[in-house]
């Protein structure tokens, strides 16, 4: 009842004409509502697509430049909560604000909705959600026909070696896209939703695929010395099956990071690399 009330309540308000996002996510959702012509401003890691580059930065999603907003005179902040306080702040400095979450798929196709109500685009963010959750369905029910796949993913590492690991685990957006497009996480039964592991906790769960996205910078295409370091980085632990079956897969895309529209892109390319 209460969430019926306050997307009616955005619904009545004036359509805002300049928008702030405090994160690539949200950047993103704007530009896939028609938005992109209203946003003017974003975080230094809003890379997608190409237009918010050139864009006003505001700092990062965890350090606002809050004189930078203000410059930029909005009328309306998409905000992430994420447990930094920044939309509370953003109210307690009279900006008018929308705060969502997109830790999960749910959550996800609901800051669409939310956002669709705070902009006067409630149609097309209601067809946005209704198409990314049917997309997924459809994916999920073809790779529900093949045998699922063992599969770890690296998010983080230190720089040229197979210490300091961090994987995707339950509860995170990526695990939900990983089982949709027929994997099966070595790791959905760790404690977090991204663990810190070793290269033994690895060995022990012996996935058919590794995927390394650990040395991800710019959200570009690895170049090929790049991959090829990578997969010889992994060399050094043959009894791995990935290593042996020459599943090591590098890979460097935003997509599986930024929890938003293009979900649907990273489960295909998921799916196709769990063949």
């Amino acid at each position: 009842m209460y969430r019926r009330a306050f997307l009616l309540a955005w619904a009545g308000d004036a359509a805002p004409r300049r928008i702030v996002s405090t994160s690539p996510s949200i950047t993103e959702m704007l530009f896939a509502l028609g938005l992109g012509d209203r946003t003017v401003g974003v975080t230094t890691y809003c890379r997608y697509p190409a237009q918010a580059r050139a864009l006003p930065k505001i700092g990062s999603f965890a350090q606002i430049d809050f004189e930078r907003v203000t410059a930029l005179k909005p009328d309306l902040i998409a905000a992430e909560n994420n447990g930094l306080g920044i939309p509370d702040k953003m109210r307690r400095l009279g900006w008018r604000t929308v705060d969502v979450r997109h830790g999960s798929v749910r959550e996800v196709l609901d800051a669409i909705r939310t956002i669709g109500a705070a902009t006067g685009t409630q149609e097309r963010a209601a067809g946005l959600a209704t198409a990314i959750q049917r997309d997924l369905d459809q994916i999920r029910a073809q790779t529900s026909k093949r045998p699922a796949r063992k599969v770890a993913f690296i998010v983080g590492r230190n720089p040229g070696t197979v210490e300091g690991l961090i994987a995707t685990g339950p509860g995170s957006y990526l695990n939900e896209i990983l089982e949709a497009a027929g994997g099966r996480n070595v790791f959905s039964g760790s404690a977090a939703p991204y663990p810190k592991i070793s290269a033994e906790h690895l060995i022990a769960g012996d996935p058919d695929i590794l995927i390394d996205m650990a040395e991800m910078a710019s959200g570009e295409a690895l170049s090929p010395e790049k991959r090829d370091g990578i997969i010889r980085l992994w060399g050094k632990y043959p009894t791995l099956r990935a290593v042996r079956t020459k599943k090591v897969i590098p890979v460097s895309n935003d997509a599986f990071v930024v929890a938003g529209p293009r979900m649907v892109e990273a489960a295909r390319l998921f799916a196709e690399m769990l063949r």
